[in-house]
């Protein structure tokens, strides 16, 4: 394995874990405000946090860049926008009504999902990734399925999210090599904040007091889980390819069980420990060489 894929892989590995323990914080803050509210200004601090950056690399390059954007780069940044927008509203709205459990694997499934779609783009996908996104998923199960497993309303929401989950990394994918990384992820927040804020002032309540009393989580999901995680996301799959990088984010549901142990108190059951070794194990297969990748 290349250094360059071992660096993009530990950077969707923190991402992984910042997005992970910000579902602590994300059902938080589900008490206080509705989930357009949530979402639209986590996404808009995002932009805030990320700006700067983007200015100062600009003004420390040796030559000018063209702020111009091809038709197609263009087509591909609102595109990123408007599938984040629903992808993340989606599972936001779905975490109202159903439980943890079936949330984190019905989300997870995008791990399945992202290279049976890029099969679609033309990509081939490598041995050792073949095991292990059925690997993933599996572990994914154990973590996160408890009891009779049914796709009720709640459920349906969060599955909608999951296939468009997938969609993303694919785009994501697709402009890692056409546009910068800050300015794919600034364009994509701006696009979501704006179009969750629009959502809640036409469908929920706006208390000012309900936006203070989750300013802590709001913070972390806005500066974290957006403004860092995904950023490191869009970085790290300019040097993995994406079914690699779908079976690593899918780490994600490890770290929501470790945050909910550590913070809330859960205690992870056998059957969910051996999730999380299944986990790992796909995790690390993932990372052997395959036949073929952008960066093999």
């Amino acid at each position: 394995m290349s250094a360059q894929t071992s660096r993009g892989s530990g950077l969707l590995l923190v991402a992984a874990a910042i997005w992970g323990l910000a579902f602590v914080a994300q059902r938080a803050g589900m008490e206080y405000v509705g989930p357009f509210l949530f979402n639209g200004i986590r996404f808009l601090l995002g932009v805030l946090v990320l700006v700067p950056f983007l200015w100062r690399q600009r003004s420390r390059a040796a030559e000018p860049r063209s702020t111009r954007a091809g038709r197609a780069t263009t087509f591909g940044l609102v595109a990123s926008g408007l599938v984040l927008t629903f992808a993340a509203n989606l599972q936001q709205t779905g975490l109202v009504t159903t439980t943890a459990g079936k949330a984190g694997f019905l989300t997870g499934l995008y791990v399945v999902l992202v290279p049976l779609l890029g099969l679609l783009r033309g990509q081939r996908v490598g041995l050792a990734t073949a095991i292990a996104v059925p690997l993933s998923a599996a572990g994914l199960y154990l973590l996160s399925v408890t009891g009779s497993f049914h796709i009720a309303a709640g459920d349906a929401w969060v599955l909608g999210g999951a296939l468009l989950w997938a969609v993303h990394v694919q785009i994501i994918d697709w402009l890692a090599d056409r546009a910068d990384a800050l300015v794919i992820a600034i364009a994509q927040f701006a696009i979501c904040g704006v179009l969750s804020l629009g959502a809640a002032l036409l469908w929920e309540a706006m208390p000012i007091s309900g936006i203070l009393a989750a300013a802590g989580p709001i913070a972390y999901a806005g500066i974290l889980s957006v403004g860092v995680a995904y950023t490191m996301q869009d970085v790290g799959q300019k040097l993995v390819d994406p079914s690699r990088a779908g079976v690593v984010l899918s780490l994600e549901g490890v770290f929501a069980a470790l945050g909910g142990w550590i913070v809330l108190g859960e205690r992870l059951s056998p059957r969910g420990l051996a999730g999380c070794a299944l986990m790992l194990a796909a995790m690390l297969l993932a990372q052997l060489r395959g036949r073929r990748g952008r960066h093999a």
